[in-house]
């Protein structure tokens, strides 16, 4: 079976069972199911006979994306879903390069990562992947047929996407909403009749919520089940207030990646909230730390490869194990600790420093409402750590800031230089950008 399969088979046993919400309106499995089989018999007589089975399109918050999606896959071809906001230019480029290149059988899409630390790639995952990754969250978070989950970020990243796969296994309901910009729309969702809601949410829209809209937030204790988290690391104490906000629900920070497909996954609510843990590994999925100290992983949630480029793909993908660029270990619990990644760490004075060890502590101090730790050169000292930090006071005390963080770090973690800016650069779906602060590493302000 591939998911496709699944929405028909609730769509036969309980076709007016609501499968998603979206823009106020519902549509019922037996709907969906319908409205797949119209638009895969269309791609069928049309693209029948094609050479090229991959089909680039830009994708929608809505349920025209379900239908799409899942009719490429009934069709027997591929789904290349690009950000919705992709400039012609870029998309044209994506579709001339997939035009020509061939993928193994059984591939069902291929995800552009975001492209943080170098040029997006196309990723290779197979209908296999798909289940697997399905199987492992209904395992490690106990989705549930009578969950509603809600859909706040782009369906074409995996972060969002991956969590489809749970919901249309069990025949659950979906509520997709056009992001975060517009927090009502996530309170909307939560107030639909389910009693059980979840939802995934990147650490930086959780800082949001938390610093809006806590209180509210906090009015929905008793029926959020669930909050996942992952795409980048959560500060300490966002977990904590996070934790406080809604202590019945169970806040799971992920492991996975467009690559490695979703490996582990972590209850941080359980009374420790262990900065950096991201638990063990799940069923389908195996974890290994090499000689260097980084994370590997095994299992059927891994990638195919990278599209038309097979020397990339042997870079990272050998022998059935993806090599990371993430420092981490396997602690004696046996579950995963994430210390950062590769091309991140700082070097500076002999030592290697993490930047979110840096940045979970100043995020602590109630002056910083956001930071990000970069390198920056000393014309003496070489490399050292630079600070840019966002405050409510103007101008901050960045003395008093500095005085805070040697207190609670060793000296060669303290930052060298501090600047304070209006906001942190992000990428669309939430992740530092640190590429950007990388290049502005001989800005010494």
């Amino acid at each position: 079976m591939i998911l496709a399969d699944y929405i028909k088979k609730h769509a036969q046993a309980t076709p007016n069972k609501i499968a998603v919400f979206c823009g106020g309106q519902s549509v019922t499995y037996k709907e969906l199911s319908d409205r797949i089989d119209e638009k895969s018999d269309y791609l069928k007589q049309n693209f029948k006979d094609t050479r090229f089975p991959i089909h680039v399109f830009r994708a929608s918050q809505d349920a025209e994306f379900l239908v799409k999606y899942f009719a490429l896959h009934r069709a027997g071809l591929v789904a290349a879903p690009l950000e919705k906001d992709t400039p012609d230019d870029v998309f044209h480029e994506i579709d001339t390069k997939l035009s020509s290149c061939s993928v193994p059988d059984g591939t069902a899409d291929v995800l552009y990562t975001t492209g943080t630390t170098g040029k997006s790639k196309g990723v290779m995952i197979s209908h296999r992947t798909i289940l697997a990754n399905a199987e492992n969250l209904i395992e490690g978070q106990g989705f549930t047929e009578d969950l509603l989950f809600i859909i706040t970020g782009p369906l074409n990243h995996i972060g969002s996407l991956s969590k489809l796969y749970p919901v249309l296994m069990l025949g659950a309901t979906l509520a997709i909403t056009e992001g975060m910009k517009d927090v009502s729309q996530l309170f909307a969702a939560m107030d639909l009749p389910y009693a059980k809601v979840a939802t995934f949410l990147v650490p930086s829209a959780i800082r949001i919520l938390l610093k809006l809209n806590a209180k509210r937030l906090a009015q929905y204790a008793d029926k959020i089940d669930f909050i996942e988290t992952g795409a980048a690391p959560i500060m300490q104490s966002d977990m904590q207030l996070l934790c406080e906000v809604l202590p019945k629900s169970r806040l799971y920070n992920t492991y996975a990646s467009t690559e490695t497909g979703i490996i582990s996954t972590y209850n941080f609510n359980d009374g420790r909230c262990r900065q950096g843990c991201l638990g063990r590994p799940m069923s389908h999925s195996e974890i290994i730390i090499t000689d260097k100290g980084l994370i590997s992983c095994k299992g059927d949630t891994l990638m195919s490869g990278y599209a038309g480029d097979e020397a990339l793909t042997k870079s990272v993908l050998r022998d059935g194990t993806i090599f990371t660029s993430d420092f981490g270990k396997i602690d004696d619990e046996g579950m995963l600790v994430l210390f950062g990644r590769e091309n991140d760490v700082i070097n500076t004075g002999g030592f290697k420093v993490a930047p979110t060890e840096v940045e979970n502590v100043a995020m602590s101090l109630p002056q910083v409402k956001d930071c990000v730790c970069a390198p920056a050169v000393h014309p003496v000292l070489g490399t050292v750590i630079k600070l840019f930090f966002v405050s409510d006071d103007t101008p901050a005390d960045i003395r008093a800031i500095a005085k805070q963080l040697k207190s609670r770090l060793e000296n060669y973690k303290v930052p060298f230089y501090y600047e304070q800016t209006d906001e942190i650069k992000r990428t669309y779906n939430g992740k530092t950008d640190r590429k950007f602060y990388k290049n502005s590493e001989n800005k010494v302000g």
